[in-house]
């Protein structure tokens, strides 16, 4: 590691299980964001159960987060408290707001309906303190809170336990907590109950504040930490309670509200199984480079033949051009296809479709196509790997590939984009 590394650990791929048993040294500084909007009775809950946790208290700065309420919440001393004004729904932008007084190292975000047992710090800090890449997010379990001691919190909320949503603890099971995760893993964490570095956080630019009615915020955001090389992990021994059931069991409204979520979030995270299948999002998903040195009807067909190959992932890729970086635009990209000469990939030709989808499968950072005399002419590179290797000056943290084929051809005469378009050469 270099001097201009940050402070921690660079894990591999998706590996936190390669801290287990581990703890920090020293307990970190960490901030907690509660978010708050008219909830006085269930915010002295939250705010009581977080004096209760086995942290050191010195360690801990806790920042009420307020959107907004008609009357700002009255905190204890040792409490801070933000404040913006009534704009409508922006927990988004409130959690920002709590984000930029906090002091601490690791981030922890709840909300005020969600008080934690007493090792809800600690066990939820662990990993980000060792490792800033990592994203933790807690085991969130609901009952009905009216009148829990806080003090007592553990006991008496289990015997008011409410049921946890099925899907959610099932893919914990599948993922054994988040360790086989993938591009669309981001769909487990729960913004209620997450923490995650200062450094990560300030990476990914923090939540996207344009969020401003229920759901999506904390799936975006935690996607594009993702793309910003985060790992995540599930940690069920950190249990915070809600007050009351899952937000699906609320009302009749919930189906409505899901469509209109993953309307939205089907434009910001373009991978696929998330975004449309036949619509095609804003933001691409796969850029692909054109290649150096090649003349227009070279770059033409090397470009178009490459799409093609790609079959449905061609409806969420978009062209860099020749030299170029990603900017604003391709903020979200995922795979970076570079073709390092001018080429044609044959039409019925799925070496690109299967490359692309074993660098999700595998985890790759990166795969390179070769000729069969083994000249490199694709390659095909991982947004979250890159991002992570520069971070810590690693090329080692994420395995590549090489595969050989045929169907990739260097193209060195002017090509006849007639004869090609129509089918007959």
């Amino acid at each position: 590691m270099t001097a201009d590394s940050p402070a921690g650990m660079p894990l591999p791929a998706n590996r936190w299980d390669l801290l287990d048993g581990r703890w920090p040294e020293q307990p970190p500084h960490v901030s907690v964001i509660v978010a708050h909007y008219r909830q006085p009775e269930q915010l002295a809950r939250t705010l009581a159960a977080l004096r209760s946790q086995d942290h050191p208290a010195e360690l801990l700065q806790i920042i009420v987060a307020d959107d907004g309420s008609p009357e700002p919440p009255s905190v204890p001393d040792g409490v801070e408290l933000v404040h913006h004004e009534d704009r409508g729904f922006r927990l988004a932008a409130v959690r920002n707001l709590g984000a930029a007084a906090a002091r601490g190292d690791v981030l922890v975000f709840l909300d005020a309906d969600t008080a934690p047992e007493p090792a809800f710090i600690r066990e939820l800090t662990r990993l980000p303190a060792l490792a800033p890449d990592c994203v933790t997010v807690g085991r969130r379990r609901h009952a009905d809170l009216r009148d829990v001691d806080a003090t007592r919190l553990a006991e008496e909320a289990a015997r008011r336990a409410l049921p946890e949503p099925d899907w959610l603890a099932a893919e914990y099971r599948r993922t054994a907590n988040l360790l086989h995760a993938d591009d669309r893993s981001y769909r487990y964490v729960i913004g209620a109950v997450i923490a995650c570095s200062r450094m990560l956080f300030d990476a990914t630019g923090g939540f996207d504040e344009s969020f401003t009615s229920y759901g999506g915020e904390d799936w975006e955001w935690t996607y594009r930490a993702w793309l910003r090389g985060a790992l995540l992990a599930h940690v069920p021994a950190a249990v915070a309670w809600h007050d009351g059931p899952d937000a699906a069991g609320r009302d009749e409204g919930a189906v409505a509200r899901r469509n209109a979520e993953t309307i939205r979030l089907s434009d910001l995270i373009p991978v696929a199984g998330s975004a449309g299948r036949g619509l095609r999002p804003t933001h691409p998903d796969i850029a692909i480079i054109a290649p150096p040195h090649a003349s227009a009807g070279q770059r033409f067909l090397a470009l178009d033949s490459t799409l093609a190959a790609l079959g449905p992932a061609s409806n969420r890729a978009a062209v860099l051009a020749e030299g170029s970086e990603p900017d604003a635009a391709f903020d979200r990209v995922r795979v970076v296809v570079e073709l390092l000469r001018p080429v044609r990939v044959d039409a019925d030709a799925d070496v690109l479709a299967a490359s692309l989808a074993r660098m999700s499968d595998e985890a790759l950072g990166e795969v390179t196509l070769r000729s069969p005399d083994g000249e490199p002419l694709v390659r095909m590179t991982s947004t979250r790997a890159r991002t992570r290797s520069e971070r810590w000056h690693r090329d080692d943290l994420f395995p590549t590939a090489s595969v050989t084929t045929a169907a990739i051809r260097v193209v060195t005469d002017e090509p006849d984009l007639a004869a090609y378009l129509g089918g007959w050469g």
